[in-house]
């Protein structure tokens, strides 16, 4: 099968938080005790407290896309150059690294 442009091209969802286990808990501790606080939109929207939310794992399947997801620190280490506020969303073609989606319109998803 012939690959089109899209399916070599990936999404990069990159948390504003931190990756491992403790950071994860914490994170699932401040949503839980003060979500209006938490510095991560993309993390309420994806999840819920018992896991990926149906209607973001369905989303994710309907893409025309290859997806990553990173944490702030994983992003730092595989990609130094690309310098933004966090969530945000790229989109990886070859070697570029192009914003789709910033921090401010994540944001602003949390209503919808």
């Amino acid at each position: 099968m012939e690959e089109t442009g899209h399916e070599k091209d990936i999404l990069v969802f990159v948390y504003n938080a931190d990756s491992g286990v403790f950071s994860e808990l914490k994170d699932y501790v401040h949503k839980a005790v003060s979500p209006s606080t938490y510095d991560c939109p993309l993390c309420a929207l994806t999840y819920g407290s018992t896991g990926m939310k149906k209607e973001w794992n369905t989303f994710l399947k309907e893409l025309d896309f290859r997806v990553e997801f990173l944490h702030r620190d994983e992003m730092a280490k595989k990609y130094p150059a690309v310098g933004v506020p966090l969530p945000a969303v790229f989109k990886k073609s070859g070697s570029s690294m192009n914003l789709v989606v910033n921090a401010g319109e994540i944001g602003g998803m949390q209503g919808s």
